[in-house]
């Protein structure tokens, strides 16, 4: 069977071939990848084609490393709303070449999803995996943000022509791009009964089948301890945009403060906050979310208390993990965020918003804590119970490892994904 992978990114197999730098946000592809490179059964044997965005000589290369056979495209990755048709004429250039059984198509978030389908023009032989849906993130984006800041820009927001308001335009436009990604899929694999019912209405012919993910090697050793953590500290995988909830949390600090004082909130990903003054150029200023952030942080006298950590590696993550006393997803809308099963993996307390998804991830008073969305009360008293109980906190962290190495066990998962490349292909 020959199957094509259609990725966001270059897999690390390809950089490390080439002496490049790499991401490995995605290890779970590469597990998958020399899985089916290494398979002996001949049931399980697939020749494998993977195309993933690039620059320069390389979005036009074709390339076979250990009998994987890689394909590069241009797209313009920073500006994802943008349909560029000429991305069809190369896909129609790799399906003439590779000639696929099966089409793999990871992720809705990108125009480079629907190119393929329109090039490939095979819908029972495609599967497209679903990550969030674009168009709910739309609807949901500003999560509770008052409407003079949804409205108001800084000198950044009007240079780069990304204030609020345009943001939430630009996931309209994608969700646009998605629904009809999904309306020419035949076959869709996603993990939630939310992502389920999302894509269902969408599209009721397509086949849905269920499929969960695989998380990055390296959360699946290491073990949350209470006494190696840092007490009372708060860690958030990010805040870039309000969709995330980094407000409510820093809402929700007041009360937690109240009752513990050396509470600490930590933050990976992008610092939002910025640079402010004129030395510094206006791409590393803060936006309008970033501007209201600081607000919220200045009006709660919160600047000793919240710690900006910027963009994290794998190990990296892992360790600040480690070291928090609570995770905490407080978005407005998620599917099956990657960080929560991380969390969970590592055994790491919980506390997280009860949409989309997260319920079908988090059984709730038993993995750990559900609040209601947007509540900045609800939340405070959610984290104050995992502080204040840290016997039942820790068994949450236990019943969370356990279920999270049955959602996320790789050779279940792997073996799942073969049955359904087979399923497609018959």
């Amino acid at each position: 069977m020959r199957v094509l992978w259609l990725c966001n990114i270059m897999l690390p197999a390809y950089a490390i071939a080439h002496d490049l730098p790499y991401s490995v946000r995605e290890g779970w592809l590469s597990g998958c990848l020399n899985r089916i490179v290494s398979a002996k059964k001949d049931d399980e044997k697939i020749e494998l084609g993977v195309c993933f965005p690039a620059e320069g000589d390389i979005a036009s290369s074709k390339e076979v490393i250990d009998g994987v056979t890689y394909y590069g495209f241009r797209e313009d990755l920073n500006r994802p709303e943008v349909y560029d048709g000429t991305v069809e004429n190369r896909f129609h250039v790799i399906l003439d070449d590779f000639k696929p059984d099966v089409v793999h198509i990871f992720g809705t978030e990108f125009p480079h999803s629907l190119a393929m389908l329109r090039a490939f023009g095979n819908p029972d032989k495609v599967l497209l995996g679903i990550q969030g849906i674009c168009s709910v993130i739309a609807s949901e984006y500003m999560a509770g943000i008052p409407e003079e800041v949804q409205r108001s820009a800084t000198l950044r927001d009007k240079l780069k022509e990304d204030s609020l308001m345009q943001q939430q335009e630009k996931f309209k436009i994608r969700g646009e791009h998605e629904r009809e990604a999904i309306m020419l899929a035949g076959n869709i694999t996603g993990r939630t009964a939310f992502d389920k019912k999302e894509t269902s209405e969408i599209n009721p012919q397509a086949r849905y089948f269920a499929m969960n993910e695989t998380m990055r090697p390296c959360f699946y050793m290491g073990k949350w301890s209470e006494k190696k953590a840092q007490p009372h500290s708060i860690f958030l995988s990010q805040g870039d945009y309000p969709l995330k909830g980094f407000h409510f949390v820093l809402m929700a600090m007041p009360i937690l403060l109240e009752k513990y004082p050396d509470a600490h909130l930590y933050v990976a990903g992008n610092n939002i906050i910025g640079r402010g003054g004129s030395k510094y150029p206006f791409f590393m200023r803060a936006g309008a979310y970033g501007k209201y952030i600081k607000s919220l942080i200045s009006h709660n006298r919160l600047k000793k208390k919240v710690t900006m950590l910027g963009s994290l590696s794998d190990q990296e993550m892992k360790e600040q993990f480690l070291n928090s006393s609570v995770f905490v997803c407080p978005s407005v809308i998620e599917n099956s965020p990657n960080s929560l099963g991380e969390a969970m993996l590592l055994g790491v307390p919980v506390v997280a918003s009860r949409v989309g998804g997260i319920p079908d991830l988090v059984q709730e008073n038993k993995d750990g804590i559900l609040f209601e969305k947007g509540n900045p009360e609800d939340l405070a008293k959610a984290i104050l119970q995992i502080w204040d109980e840290p016997v039942i906190a820790a068994v949450y962290g236990d019943n969370a490892s356990a279920h999270a190495r049955i959602t996320h066990n790789a050779d279940n998962n792997y073996k799942r994904l073969m049955e359904i490349y087979h399923t497609i292909n018959s």
